[in-house]
């Protein structure tokens, strides 16, 4: 009598994956719905049919100078939140300030670096504003008009820069941190033995090995500025004519917006962000071969 068949094993559903479910969905509709109505829309005229007009119309009027205004703004707070970051960071790996002082700068980095929007906006005109806390105090103390005498204006370039480092040397400490903690000590003990000083260690050994961290760090650094929307609109509103600003004017849906222009700035904004983006994963990934 032959043996009947062996009954087939179902394979379990992958339940494990339903935790992932949220996150999806969550990722599908404020984020790659979103991304791709912009794009659509950006190749689109009023009536839905296609056109390349919007792309060319971002060389016209004041969009390339805004373009110009937000690469500017971001570059800088990119840049000194990493040169301010590194600084931070590296003293409380290495030991320059009391080690109880890295666990609190690192929770607060933590915080700092979520913080923005019109919360950032309003401790910032509430410190250095026309009659904010910093203001009154240099004005009725020391007789120091900031906008007068300084030049300083929360309302400028340099003041949505300031803005903008709230959370950029947070963001910079949190990334830089494991990436100087990953240096051997037996390479500075190497270098050591060799003759070499400490500048001569950082300059020929630490800063070639962190250099694709720092510059990717940088890269985040500027996409996270350029990509600002709610603080530079709460803090400048139009005083400042920068993307982010503009882009609102024209999907706001005015007498003079365009609603399918403002995508194509938003288009042009995600290119820009994008391609920032992508230089960090390339460099994140070069860097941590060597401290492997």
């Amino acid at each position: 009598m032959a043996s009947a068949a062996p009954l087939k094993r179902r394979r379990p559903l992958p339940l494990t994956w339903l935790g992932l479910a949220p996150f999806a969905l969550f990722t599908f509709l404020f984020l790659i719905w979103p991304t791709l109505y912009i794009v659509i829309g950006a190749f689109q005229d009023r009536s839905g049919a296609f056109t390349l007009q919007n792309i060319a119309d971002l060389n016209t009027g004041t969009i390339p100078s805004s373009y110009w205004i937000s690469i500017k703004i971001s570059a800088t707070s990119a840049a000194l939140g990493c040169l301010i970051g590194f600084g931070m960071a590296a003293a409380v790996t290495f030991g320059a300030v009391p080690r109880w002082i890295k666990a609190p700068l690192m929770t607060f980095s933590g915080v700092a670096s979520n913080f923005a929007g019109v919360p950032l906006a309003f401790a910032f005109l509430a410190t250095f504003g026309p009659i904010g806390l910093v203001t009154v105090f240099l004005r009725n103390n020391f007789g120091i008009v900031l906008q007068r005498d300084i030049g300083f204006s929360i309302l400028s370039f340099w003041g949505l820069t300031i803005t903008y480092l709230f959370f950029q040397i947070p963001l910079m400490i949190l990334i830089i941190t494991p990436a100087l903690e990953g240096l051997k000590r037996e390479w500075r003990e190497a270098a050591a033995v060799l003759g070499a000083s400490t500048a001569q260690y950082w300059r020929m050994v630490a800063l070639p090995i962190l250099f694709p961290s720092i510059l990717g760090t940088f890269a985040l650094l500027f996409a996270n500025s350029f990509g600002a929307v709610a603080t530079a609109i709460a803090l400048t509103g139009s005083s400042l004519n920068i993307v982010p600003i503009q882009l609102f004017a024209q999907i706001r849906g005015d007498v003079l917006g365009n609603p399918n222009l403002g995508y194509a700035m938003a288009f042009g904004m995600i290119v820009v962000t994008a391609i920032a983006n992508v230089l960090y994963i390339w460099l994140r990934i070069r860097a941590e071969r060597w401290l492997k």
